[in-house]
């Protein structure tokens, strides 16, 4: 027998006041949670638009936006004079597990191309948050875009020990991961690395560059490995689509 986790919502209007989201979108994704935990089940009737209006605290023309959403994903059925009906549950689409333990990270994604939006190289690093390690003189700057299925879910931005580049392949910037790239060269021996992940809405930049909407959720994941010597060799910013991404964490 399969069970799932109903969370009853909170008594008086709902507070979409502290996020950046816009409120239909934040709206819409409170409505999926519902028909996929069977609160609203396959063919049983939703509130109406006025009434989502009152438990939420919105207009009703944001509820409509919301439900417009659900009704563009097949999600919901709505009929002149009867009401709005669930059609169906959301299909799951997280097609991108990203590992986070130190084997998976090297692991290529055969499945995925990289795309290479810019390559710079002698730059400095810039001031960045959460730094290990001691800087390297001069840094090779690199933009990457990930595809799967002919759709982008990834961007990366990367700084290499630029003392590193001639020991890097074009080949390599196009099919490895972060991580591996600097672990493959010779001579090169990892001994800390750190990950940070934290949630964020898309800005306009991220939104157009992984075709999703601005304030669409989106993970940032930020990587930073240091050499036997105590030298920063790399640092690495990605942000991960939230729509398709999971997130595996090894516990023992």
């Amino acid at each position: 027998m399969s069970s799932s986790v109903h969370i009853k919502p909170t008594s008086g209007t709902v507070d979409f006041g502290k996020s950046a989201v816009a409120r239909y979108i934040q709206l819409a994704t409170l409505f999926k949670r519902r028909i996929e935990s069977g609160q609203w089940a396959v063919g049983s009737q939703i509130p109406t638009v006025d009434e989502l209006a009152v438990e939420c605290g919105v207009a009703r023309a944001t509820i409509r936006q919301a439900l417009d959403q659900l009704e563009n994903e097949n999600l919901i059925e709505r009929f002149r004079a009867k009401g709005t009906f669930v059609r169906s549950r959301p299909q799951e689409e997280l097609w991108c597990a990203v590992a986070t333990d130190w084997s998976g990270l090297l692991r290529p994604s055969h499945d995925a191309r990289i795309e290479i939006l810019s390559d710079q190289r002698d730059r400095q690093l810039p001031g960045l948050p959460y730094m290990i390690g001691k800087t390297a003189p001069l840094y090779r700057h690199l933009n990457r875009r990930h595809w799967r299925e002919g759709s982008p879910f990834l961007l990366t931005e990367l700084y290499i020990d630029e003392r590193l580049s001639d020991r890097i392949t074009r080949n390599d910037l196009e099919t490895k991961t972060a991580l591996r790239l600097v672990t493959d060269v010779p001579g090169v021996e990892i001994v800390d690395a750190q990950q940070t992940l934290t949630i964020r809405s898309a800005d306009m930049d991220m939104a157009k560059a992984l075709d999703i909407a601005i304030n669409a959720p989106v993970a940032l994941v930020y990587r930073r490995a240091v050499d036997q010597t105590g030298t920063t060799v790399l640092v690495a910013e990605g942000v991960y689509r939230g729509d398709v991404v999971r997130f595996d964490v090894k516990l023992r």
